[in-house]
């Protein structure tokens, strides 16, 4: 006759261990029965086992009411909805690209190209074009199609002649309803710079040029006889020439002022310098920018036309002049200011 199994004592309710492994708490009540069982902690004495049964039973039966039904939960109160209608923002002044004009017909294709590099980088912009000369649409007929609205002129243009001084305030003036300011020209700035860099390299230019006891690079620009014309070219040559690791930049012009390009290329190979390339201080193609490049002994690079950079820094003379807050039909003549990176 075999003897009876010992009885197996009564265990204890399971016990969920908190983050602190000497706090224990019995499972809610309405826990599953197949929950993973966890280990339990000794207790010290009956009298806590109760004492904590009690307690968690108090807890659940805090979420039922009278009558039986369980008590809603507490619940953070709703936003109400956001209204889908935004209010109302002013539209931002048209940008308008201001350039010279040419007859040669790739000067229109590319400041085209330029303006749209523009609208990519800014899309919504309301971006136009007008020239000065020889081509459509000419300036004072961009400004009539604008109305009474307001628009932010942006000369596409290098330097401070009369162009920038006479020929765009005077056809502003002739916009009475058009509320306008007036950026400065795109010369001097570091982007420019970029750009020009650019244009070298892909010319032919190469890192082993730079520094090169045998390598210069002539600046070749349209020329004024304006002396801040004159002088944002110097500028302009000078950072080339420290980007280029301190290679001698000689500004040269095509018309209204000196050295020319020829003879600034005579005068740096008299100096020993073998290979010198001209840079295209244009911003489109046109008959200046195609004598200075046959002239070149060595490469011509391209003028900057739509290079990113030349986009980038219409938007930034374009920010400027908003900032600025210039007076409606003012244009702005700190160049100082407008120079600034």
């Amino acid at each position: 006759m075999t003897e009876p199994a010992p009885e197996r004592p009564q265990e204890s309710p399971p016990l969920h261990r908190t983050a602190h492994a000497r706090t224990e708490v019995p499972l809610p009540l309405d826990s599953t029965a197949h929950e993973r069982p966890q280990e339990s902690l000794p207790l010290d004495s009956t009298a806590q086992l109760l004492t904590r049964i009690t307690a968690a039973l108090g807890t659940q039966l805090s979420l039922v009411s009278l009558n039986g039904t369980r008590r809603p939960m507490h619940r953070t109160p709703q936003q109400p909805p956001q209204s889908n209608v935004s209010p109302l923002i002013p539209a931002a002044p048209a940008l308008v690209a201001v350039a010279h004009g040419s007859r040669d017909p790739r000067a229109l294709h590319t400041v085209t190209e330029l303006l749209d590099r523009v609208r990519e980088l800014r899309p919504g912009l309301d971006v136009r074009l007008g020239h000065i000369e020889l081509n459509e649409p000419l300036l004072p007929r961009t400004l009539d199609d604008l109305g009474s609205g307001e628009a932010v002129l942006v000369p596409l243009l290098l330097g401070r002649g009369y162009h920038v001084k006479q020929d765009i305030p005077e056809a502003v003036a002739g916009a009475a309803a058009l509320r306008t300011r007036t950026a400065g020209p795109l010369g001097p700035h570091p982007l420019l710079v970029e750009a020009l860099h650019g244009r070298l390299t892909e010319a032919g230019w190469r890192p082993s040029d730079d520094g090169n006891r045998n390598s210069a690079v002539v600046l070749a620009a349209a020329g004024s006889r304006d002396p801040e014309s004159a002088a944002g070219t110097r500028r302009t040559a000078q950072l080339l020439s420290e980007r280029l690791g301190g290679v001698p930049v000689v500004p040269a012009y095509a018309s209204a002022a000196t050295p020319t390009v020829p003879a600034a290329l005579r005068a740096l190979a008299a100096r020993g310098r073998r290979r010198v390339a001209v840079a295209s201080y244009f911003t489109a193609p046109g008959r200046f920018a195609s004598a200075a490049a046959a002239e070149a002994t060595w490469i011509a690079a391209a003028p900057l036309g739509a290079h990113p950079a030349m986009a980038r820094l219409l938007l930034h003379r374009y920010d400027q002049a908003r900032a600025a807050g210039a007076p409606a039909h003012e244009t702005l003549m700190n160049t100082r200011f407008l120079a600034s990176a």
